[in-house]
C-alpha cells in the first residue's frame, strides 16, 4: 500500500454519514422495518401505524412532529406512497405540528408486504413511516387432490378460490387427521408441484380414511376450505400422480366432411398428462350455432380423439369445444374431474346446393329399387342420424356407403333408361349373351 495514503477503515471513519433519505427504498421499507423516529433533531409518529383496510375504503391519518426544538413546526412536511409524493391538496395542516392525510377508495396493495406511506421533513428527510396494507379476506380453497407414490407419502394441492389474488400475504395450511381418532397435523413441504400444493413424507396409516382440508389466512380474516376424506390406496400411482384435472385437448380442429352439407369432423390431441399407459380419459364435446348461447353436449365420445357431428346445419358457422376426464387411473377407484373446455373452435358447413321451395325436384320414377323398402329403411337411418351427433365410425362408414350407393343409383338409371348427353333417349341394352 503506498505510502501516507489511509486503508480502507480510516477512509470509513473519515467518510461523512449518509443520509437516511439516501437509503430508503419503497421496497425495502415495509420489508426491513419502518423507521420510527426522524433523521433529524425531531421525531414523528404516523397513526394509524400499520393499517389494514379493504379495497375501497378511505384512510384518515396524521403525522405529528414531537421534539423540544423550538420552531419545530408541520409546515413544509409532506406524503410519499411508495415512494411517490402525494398531491398536496390531500393532505392539510391541523395545528402547528400535525400534518393530516385523507385517501380515499383505496387500491389493493402493490406489494403483498405493504405499501409503504411516509413522512418527510422539507429538506426530504424522513421522519416517520407506515406500512398500509389494502386487499381482500381470503376466499374458501377447493378442489382439493391428493395422490401417493409409495404407499406411504401423499401430496396434495388445491384452487386458493374463485377470485385467488388477496393483495395481501396470504398464508395456506395444509391440515390433515385420521377419520375417527388423532389430533390434526400440519403439512409442512409446500410449493412441491406448484404454488398451491404440499407433501407429506411419511408416517401415514393404510386402510384408514384421512380427512384433508385447507385453511387460508391473511390479515382482513380466515376461511376453511371442505374436508376431503380418502384412503391412501385409493390414490396411489405408479409412476408418477395423476393431476387434479387435466388441461384441455389442444389443438382442437375442425373441419368440412367434403361436400356434406350436414357435418363436420372434430379432431383433437390427448393432453400430455394423459399419453401415460397408466391413464385413460373420456371426451366430450359441444358445439353451438355462431349466434346462439346454447350448447349440444355429445356425451358418447367415449376416448376416441375425433368425432363426425352430423344433422347440421347447410352454410352455418359452428362453435366447437372439446373437454376430458382421465379414469382408469391405476389403483384408483375414483371417477376423473372434468377438465376446462377448450378454447372455441369455428368451422362453418357447406352451404346447399339442393333446389329451395318452388324449385325443381326430380323425384324417382315409382317402380324403381330406389323407392322400394331399401330406399325407405335408409331414409329412416337417415332421419335417425341427422337427429345425433353421434360419434361411430361404424354408423358414419355406413352412412357414407349410402351416399355412395345413392350417386351410384342415378348414374345407373340413367344409364338404363338410355339417357343421351343431348337428352334423347336410346335404346337400352342388356348384357352381352
Amino acid at each position: 500500500m503506498p505510502a501516507g495514503r489511509p486503508g480502507p477503515a480510516a477512509q470509513s471513519a473519515r467518510r461523512p454519514p449518509r443520509p437516511l433519505s439516501s437509503l430508503w427504498s419503497p421496497l425495502l421499507l415495509c420489508v426491513l422495518g419502518v423507521p420510527r423516529g426522524g433523521s433529524g433533531a425531531h421525531t414523528a409518529v404516523i397513526s394509524p401505524q400499520d393499517p389494514t383496510l379493504l379495497i375501497g375504503s378511505s384512510l384518515q391519518a396524521t403525522c405529528s412532529i414531537h421534539g423540544d426544538t423550538p420552531g419545530a413546526t408541520a409546515e413544509g412536511l409532506y406524503w410519499t406512497l411508495n415512494g411517490r409524493r402525494l398531491p398536496s391538496e390531500l393532505s392539510h395542516l391541523l395545528n402547528t405540528s400535525t400534518l393530516a392525510l385523507a385517501l380515499a377508495n383505496l387500491n389493493g396493495s402493490r406489494q403483498q408486504s405493504g405499501d409503504n406511506l411516509v413522512c418527510h421533513a422539507q429538506d426530504g428527510s424522513i421522519l416517520a413511516g407506515s406500512c398500509l396494507y389494502v386487499g381482500l379476506p381470503p376466499e374458501k380453497p377447493f378442489n382439493i387432490s391428493c395422490w401417493s407414490r409409495n404407499m406411504k407419502d401423499l401430496t396434495c394441492r388445491w384452487t386458493p378460490g374463485t377470485r385467488g389474488e388477496t393483495f395481501l400475504h396470504t398464508n395456506y395450511s395444509l391440515k390433515y387427521k385420521l377419520r375417527w381418532y388423532g389430533q390434526d397435523n400440519t403439512c409442512e413441504e409446500y410449493h412441491t408441484v406448484g404454488p398451491h400444493s404440499c407433501h407429506i413424507p411419511k408416517d401415514l396409516a393404510l386402510f384408514t380414511p384421512y380427512e384433508i382440508w385447507v385453511e387460508a389466512t391473511n390479515r382482513l380474516g380466515s376461511a376453511r376450505s371442505d374436508v376431503l376424506t380418502l384412503d391412501v390406496l385409493d390414490v396411489v400411482t405408479r409412476p408418477a400422480p395423476p393431476p387434479v384435472t387435466t388441461d384441455p385437448p389442444p389443438d382442437v380442429h375442425v373441419s368440412r366432411v367434403g361436400g356434406l352439407e350436414d357435418q363436420l369432423s372434430v379432431r383433437w390431441v390427448s393432453p400430455p398428462a394423459l399419453k401415460d399407459f397408466l391413464f385413460q380419459a373420456k371426451y366430450q364435446i359441444r358445439y353451438r350455432v355462431e349466434d346462439s348461447v346454447d350448447w349440444k353436449v355429445v356425451d358418447d365420445v367415449s376416448n376416441q380423439t375425433s368425432c363426425r357431428l352430423a344433422g347440421l346445419k347447410p352454410g352455418t358457422v359452428y362453435f366447437v369445444q372439446v373437454r376430458c376426464n382421465p379414469f382408469g387411473i391405476y389403483g384408483s377407484k375414483k371417477a376423473g374431474i372434468w377438465s376446462e373446455w377448450s378454447h372455441p373452435t369455428a368451422a362453418s358447413t357447406p352451404r346447399s346446393e339442393r333446389p329451395g321451395p318452388g324449385g325443381g325436384v326430380c323425384e324417382p320414377r315409382g317402380g324403381e329399387p330406389s323407392s322400394g323398402p331399401v330406399r325407405r329403411e335408409l331414409k329412416q337411418f337417415l332421419g335417425w342420424l341427422k337427429k345425433h351427433a353421434y360419434c361411430s365410425n361404424l354408423s358414419f362408414r355406413l352412412y357414407d356407403q349410402w351416399r355412395a350407393w345413392m350417386q351410384k343409383s342415378h348414374k345407373t338409371r340413367n344409364q338404363d333408361e338410355g339417357i343421351l348427353p343431348s337428352g334423347r333417349r336410346g335404346t337400352a341394352r342388356g348384357p352381352a349373351g
